[in-house]
């Protein structure tokens, strides 16, 4: 069965897309057509957050950080993020924190939202879809960038409950 050059391109082209969306599957259905790609897992990614304690060189003859310092740190951090509504994304995609690229963000970190204030859209398979923060609160935390590709699940804001 031998497949004609369009078809090998087109094949090309979803592979590009699945690299650059950081997608791990992807299906597709068209008439009696089936593609079905599937890649290794990609490398969970690394989220940093103001939360996590500063690395500093060691000052010669100035103070010490100890471990039972930065011990309390972390402590401290954890019991503030417990305190915080996670807003996750329900779907695979990409991440835009404006609906235009010369747009204002719908929010920053200190914007108040209600669980209808649309907080972000997440695109997916060409479809841009609004996500709504489903809570009330204060944004404390913005966890993705714009333009970053998210998983089901991941964690995009961090919310302080009124």
């Amino acid at each position: 069965m031998a497949q004609n050059e369009s078809d090998i391109d087109r094949i090309k082209r979803l592979i590009e897309i699945m690299k650059e969306n950081d997608l791990v599957e992807l299906e597709i259905n068209r008439g009696d057509e089936k593609i079905l790609l599937k890649r290794g897992q990609a490398q969970p990614q690394q989220v940093v957050t103001h939360f996590a304690p500063a690395v500093t060189q060691p000052v010669p003859g100035g103070p010490q950080v100890t471990q039972a310092a930065t011990s309390t740190q972390q402590g401290e951090a954890a019991e503030l993020r417990e305190e915080l509504t996670d807003i996750k994304s329900p779907i695979v995609g990409t991440f835009y924190s404006a609906p235009s690229p010369d747009s204002e963000p719908y929010v920053d970190i200190g914007s108040e939202v209600e669980p209808q204030t649309v907080v972000c859209i997440i695109e997916a398979m060409k479809v841009m879809n609004e996500i709504k923060a489903e809570t009330a609160g204060t944004i404390s935390e913005i966890l993705v960038k714009n333009g970053q590709a998210v998983e089901f699940g991941e964690v995009l804001f961090r919310v302080k409950p009124d």
